[in-house]
């Protein structure tokens, strides 16, 4: 008695995993800037759609890899803040209470650090106050550290793991432009989101890129 052959399985091609990667105030800053422009205000503050932003940001990088199927792994936003402020304090509450809670996303916050003050070129002392009479006020200021290295350290580490094909870098920043070069040189896609002419180093050592602003419409929050 002859035996039927198995029928045969179907095998469907593994979806290209993206994830996004947000340098949050990198992002939201430069998009004040540029609104700004455009509209002649300079206390432009940009409404982003947070909620669809990441997974557009996927999209638009499967639109440009060409990669007919996708999933959306995921977005890490990295945020600073200063924890010595009303508002600073709020925006921590905010990004870890709400943004941290849609789906898909993930917050890593940043306290910022204060500023090291100026010093005297010729007899080193630190300047504490604004040099004019009529003004002397302190002269405070805070830094964000941390963030460029997180933003680094999680691609790299995401991609040992095999967690993603493809990775959207929000950023304009030039400082992350060795993990991006590291990155393609061990052949994954990473694609940044930009502000042309923002960032066109960091953008010609991506993968490729594209124009966040001039699709603005999409992720803009009424």
């Amino acid at each position: 008695m002859s035996t039927a052959p198995a029928p045969a399985v179907a095998t469907t091609p593994e979806a290209a995993r993206i994830r996004v990667f947000i340098d949050y105030w990198n992002l939201q800053l430069t998009l004040n800037e540029k609104e700004g422009r455009i509209t002649g205000r300079d206390d432009v503050r940009f409404k982003v759609d947070w909620r669809g932003l990441p997974a557009w940001l996927a999209q638009k990088a499967a639109e440009i890899a060409k990669v007919k199927n996708h999933s959306f792994e995921g977005a890490i936003i990295y945020a600073s803040y200063n924890p010595n402020t009303a508002e600073g304090r709020g925006f921590h509450s905010w990004a870890t209470t709400w943004l941290n809670r849609q789906p898909g996303i993930q917050v890593r916050a940043f306290a910022r650090h204060p500023r090291s003050l100026l010093r005297c070129p010729t007899c080193h002392h630190e300047i504490r106050n604004c040099p004019r009479h009529e003004c002397g006020a302190l002269v405070t200021g805070t830094v964000e550290k941390g963030v460029d290295t997180a933003i680094a350290t999680d691609m790299i580490r995401l991609a040992w793991e095999s967690s993603y094909h493809i990775g959207v870098l929000a950023s304009s920043d030039a400082d992350l432009v060795p993990a991006a070069q590291f990155l393609d040189s061990k052949g994954l896609k990473i694609i940044q989101a930009g502000f042309p002419p923002s960032g066109v180093h960091l953008a010609t050592s991506c993968w490729a890129s594209f124009d966040m602003f001039a699709d603005r419409a999409v992720y803009q929050r009424q």
